[in-house]
């Protein structure tokens, strides 16, 4: 071979040895590439993604006439965050409700005049549900923002000295008759006295009080106080917040927008994918509010302490009775769904010690968990679920037994990648003007 030919050979040679260099790091540029997540799932599981976001707007609330009145949302929002309706003028539906908490107050359970019983639940897409209180007694939002008023245990108030108060305030009192017409001639004493209400001791004070008033002063008494309620629930249904990084993700999945994907980190992808698949959560944290509102018994043994807890067969006898429920004298709409509501409810004995499912949107800023705050985190909360729960009912805990998980067994890592997926459900802060007092009315 000639030293020309010598020389071409190198050179071919050089060249294949390039090539082969540029292909091999063409196929590591690949392979480092960002790839589409909707592979990391199967067709069902991307199904059942799809249907938790995005969140959408809250139905409508036909039983509340002014629910949608951004001047019944002004004169709830001040009712939301004035204590002069509690016994000693200090609690307001904020003390329980903090909203740099998630509306919630991080404790056990509720704290108002006296402790409570049950944990304080959100009210931050509260909107969407159909039922209120962990046991379901109020079927609306205006019917659940009254019984704390006259709850001993929260405001210590009554229906009077609540009206009262409104009704001496010139701007309120403004603000008032501006949505709801004249209210009722408080100022005649004889008619309307400073402390009234129904109660089930027919005895007390407050009950003989309100029993010595006439039928229509009392009916006048309680539209006025129905409409409170109503303007609380047009504050409250502003307090809508679905933006969270999980939101964002779904849009991307759904778009094939692989950019987008990188909104939620890779522990809670498989967060996620457990979620929907072999942890099966979305059987009961269903849909775009990650709860099917429904109610459950978990067989959660009783703390040290704690009286067993009839849960929705209480509740539903208590929003059947009330005068304020959606097929009540002051519901606005006492024919539409309301009525079917509570038509079709099951008996109550089927609906022993079950409590609502509540949602898992936020769900890292409303410590503790479970209706009694038992868990003071989410770890605990994927512990309980996934290690088992108590058999039999009425023990007390730490008391050693046979157990049944909720879930298929899951490895502390994987425990781990469903907390990383549940803290992506946090949306973005409220605007402050909706989490804070406002100068009027």
């Amino acid at each position: 071979m000639t030293l020309r030919e010598r020389r071409g050979a190198s050179i071919a040679a050089i060249g294949v040895i390039a090539a082969l260099s540029a292909f091999a790091l063409g196929l590591d540029a690949a392979s480092t590439a960002p790839s589409d997540d909707r592979a990391l799932y199967t067709q069902s599981e991307l199904a059942a993604i799809f249907r938790l976001s995005p969140l959408g707007t809250p139905p409508a609330d036909p039983t509340d006439g002014v629910a949608n009145d951004p001047r019944a949302a002004a004169l709830g929002q001040y009712l939301f965050f004035d204590p002069r309706f509690s016994a000693n003028g200090k609690i307001s539906c904020a003390s329980c409700h903090i909203p740099a908490r998630g509306f919630t107050d991080g404790r056990r359970v509720a704290k108002g005049m006296a402790l409570g019983t049950r944990n304080t639940p959100t009210i931050i897409n509260a909107a969407f549900d159909e039922w209120y209180f962990w046991d379901g007694r109020a079927d609306s939002m205006w019917a659940q923002a009254l019984q704390p008023l006259e709850n001993p245990r929260e405001f210590g108030g009554d229906r009077l000295v609540i009206l009262h108060a409104v009704y001496g305030d010139g701007p309120l009192r403004n603000a008032y008759a501006a949505l709801f017409g004249r209210p009722p001639a408080l100022g005649e004493a004889k008619r309307f006295p400073a402390h009234a209400r129904p109660a089930t001791d027919p005895n007390s004070p407050l009950a003989k009080a309100w029993a010595a008033m006439a039928p229509s002063d009392r009916r006048a008494a309680d539209r006025m106080f129905s409409n409170l309620g109503k303007a609380i629930e047009a504050y409250e249904r502003r307090l809508v917040a679905g933006g969270s990084p999980f939101d964002r993700y779904v849009r991307a999945l759904k778009a094939g927008d692989v950019a987008g994907e990188e909104a939620m980190p890779v522990a809670a992808k498989r967060g996620l994918k457990l979620f929907v698949g072999r942890a099966h959560c979305d059987l009961c944290h269903s849909g775009p509010l990650l709860s099917d509102g429904q109610f459950h018994n978990l067989g959660l043994p009783l703390l040290l302490g704690e009286a067993p807890d009839p849960g929705r067969a209480a509740g539903m006898a208590e929003v059947k009775a009330s005068i304020f429920n959606g097929v009540g004298p002051f519901s606005d709409d006492p024919r539409g769904l309301a009525k079917q509501k509570l038509e079709f409810l099951p008996t109550p004995k089927s609906a022993l010690g079950k409590f609502k499912t509540p949602s898992l949107r936020n769900v890292a800023l409303t410590a503790p968990y479970m209706h009694d705050g038992r868990f003071a985190s989410l770890r605990e909360v994927i512990l309980f679920y996934a290690e088992g729960k108590a058999a039999s009912k009425g023990r007390l805990v730490g008391v050693r037994e046979k157990t049944l998980s909720l879930i298929p067994h899951l490895s502390a890592n994987e425990q781990s990648d469903l907390v990383a997926f549940l803290k992506e459900l946090d949306s973005a802060p409220l605007p402050p003007a909706l989490t804070r007092p406002p100068v009027a009315p």
